[in-house]
């Protein structure tokens, strides 16, 4: 056996429509299709494939902490996407791990989940604007 990549989160929120809207607006991910589960959710698609699956929770189970620390999603357009943060006033830092040729722009969903979208250090310049 060898893994490949990662296939997708599964993400539990009370807040359906606002986490739909954040992923896609703010990510550019696109809702596409899901099966016909018994309960409410939304699967987010980047490159044709379902990487994000929104699970709709009561408010009681959303409040259970997940064990997850963050996720991450492999990205190009390092300056496009950090004027879009900046121009719906999202907050964001940007880190540079050791050893690693990325730039990682950690984000946090409205449930409050982390994320790092990491961009080619090749893409540097966009952090001089």
């Amino acid at each position: 056996m060898a893994m490949e990549r990662l296939d997708h989160v599964n993400v539990r929120t009370n807040r359906l429509a606002a986490m739909i809207d954040w992923y896609r607006d703010v990510l550019g991910l696109e809702t596409g299709p899901r099966p016909g589960f018994s309960f409410g959710g939304a699967w987010l698609y980047c490159a044709g494939e379902p990487i994000v699956h929104l699970v709709e929770v009561a408010e009681e189970q959303a409040a259970i902490a997940p064990k997850i620390e963050h996720f991450a999603i492999r990205a190009t357009g390092l300056d496009g996407f950090l004027r879009r943060l900046e121009d719906r006033g999202i907050a964001y830092e940007i880190g540079r791990p050791p050893g690693f040729p990325i730039i990682q722009v950690n984000v946090f969903d409205p449930d409050q989940n982390h994320i790092h979208i990491d961009f080619p250090a090749a893409e540097a310049a966009a952090l001089d604007r």
